[in-house]
């Protein structure tokens, strides 16, 4: 019998998987339920290490199919939720925003009101074996909308999203919000800065660059390229997540950020002298393929994390820089384009 029975949800994706391969370890006698739809930006590929593991089962399914959401508590008795599923890609959301507006708001409105259905009796009373279940909301600091040249979001910044994407999220999370305080159900809400890392999808900033490195492509560069993000490794945000769900308060919402802001411009010529070292070209550097782009529509300035109350409350700090951190990317996405042939 497993101690707990975690419902993960778009645990095929980047940041599910990632989580998966650290925690399915570190709790062997936990029972890991994987609900994945299998959209573009999952794929079965991530989760290699994991299959073989007795603590993880893999279903195929969407969130916002409400009976099968219902039939996985049921037969499992799923005690927790961890949400990462989610329509993440801004430029798709100003193109198909009904998409994101399904997947993010309906979706997590779904998980939150079958959770209510299988953990409480009544608002704020617990049914007998699931007084200490929990529900950890993966979100974005996107919601908080853009900065200015100085000054970082907390989690005290007012919402203003920028984006369908942005928005869609932004209302996921107060959905999130107000079943805690309308019914008492045990959230917990993590608004991490941009993420990188292995198994990104590669629609996404830096696997771009590095795609269209090796390819001989340009590589796409919007507008001048000054637009600021905080990146956080992907296997720190994992730890950060394992604990704010173990030891974060329920109702509470914590930012996770890595203290590495750099321009897009900075990270595509740092990642082509990085490719130049690690996978030379026959002739010239790397940066005379970047290109500069028409802007995204509402592309928002900066984003920036302070991370303070992850640090002091519960002893999350990031392991890595950005510097080391990227060369390990760049390696994995070499060694997996070059040499699997993928991607």
């Amino acid at each position: 019998m497993f101690k707990k029975r975690i419902l993960i949800t778009g645990g095929a994706g980047f940041i599910g998987a990632n989580f998966l391969e650290h925690y399915t370890r570190q709790h062997p006698d936990w029972l890991f339920v994987n609900l994945d739809k299998l959209t573009y930006a999952g794929t079965l590929d991530n989760l290699q290490n994991v299959f073989p593991l007795e603590n993880h089962l893999f279903v195929e399914g969407d969130i916002c199919d409400r009976n099968l959401v219902e039939k996985l508590f049921d037969q499992h008795q799923i005690n927790g939720v961890i949400h990462f599923a989610a329509e993440s890609h801004v430029d798709n959301s100003i193109e198909k925003p009904d998409t994101f507006i399904q997947t993010n708001i309906f979706g997590t409105f779904t998980l939150l009101d079958v959770a209510k259905k299988h953990w409480l009796e009544n608002p704020h009373v617990f049914k007998n074996g699931f007084k200490n279940s929990r529900f950890h909301h993966i979100s974005t600091d996107e919601v908080y909308g853009s900065l200015g040249p100085k000054g970082l979001f907390t989690e005290n910044t007012t919402y203003a999203p920028n984006s369908p994407y942005s928005a869609s999220k932004a209302s996921s999370d107060l959905l999130v919000r107000s079943y805690f305080h309308t019914y008492g159900l045990p959230v917990l809400t993590t608004n991490c800065s941009n993420n990188y890392g292995s198994k990104q999808h590669p629609e996404k900033l830096i696997p771009t660059i590095i795609r269209k490195a090796l390819s001989g492509e340009n590589i796409p560069i919007y507008g001048d390229g000054q637009n600021i993000r905080d990146w956080l490794y992907v296997e720190d945000h994992c730890k950060g997540i394992a604990l704010v769900f173990e030891k974060g308060k329920p109702g509470e919402t914590f930012n996770i950020g890595g203290r590495n802001e750099r321009t897009n411009l900075h990270i595509a010529q740092h990642i082509c002298a990085l490719l130049d070292r690690v996978k030379p070209k026959n002739t010239g550097s790397y940066q005379d393929q970047i290109a500069f782009v028409k802007d995204r529509a509402g592309h928002d300035l900066r984003y920036a994390i302070d991370a303070s109350k992850i640090e002091t409350e519960l002893g999350w700090k990031a392991a890595e820089n950005f510097e080391s951190g990227i060369e390990k990317t760049v390696r994995w996405y070499v060694q997996t384009i070059i040499e699997n042939k993928t991607l």
